[in-house]
């Protein structure tokens, strides 16, 4: 997708906040953790599908390509259940570039 296709900015607000949250932040921040669990993996993307998700400085996907590998009637309780889910996705698809402190401490 290109920039004048997102809903919003990628890096405005409703985005990754001038590059300060990336990945599961901006994801995270589009659910309330009091009403809106459960959530079904499909109601979100259908919600926020087309939404931008910033992954690093010059990645950008959108929410329905993070959420690709998921089934849609798979069903979260909690924030936790959510992101142990999307983090799972996003490793396998390879949008997760974190590895962990040892992969840069010696």
């Amino acid at each position: 997708m290109s920039a004048q296709d997102w809903p919003h900015d990628p890096d405005g607000e409703e985005g990754s906040e001038g590059r300060r949250k990336y990945g599961h932040a901006v994801l995270v921040k589009k659910i309330d953790e009091e009403d809106d669990f459960p959530l079904r993996a499909g109601d979100y993307v259908e919600r926020f599908g087309n939404h931008p998700v910033r992954l690093d400085a010059d990645t950008v996907v959108s929410v329905s390509d993070v959420f690709a590998t998921i089934d849609e009637d798979a069903t979260y309780d909690d924030i936790v259940t959510f992101h142990k889910a999307v983090g799972a996705a996003m490793r396998e698809q390879g949008y997760w570039t974190y590895e962990g402190p040892d992969a840069f401490a010696r």
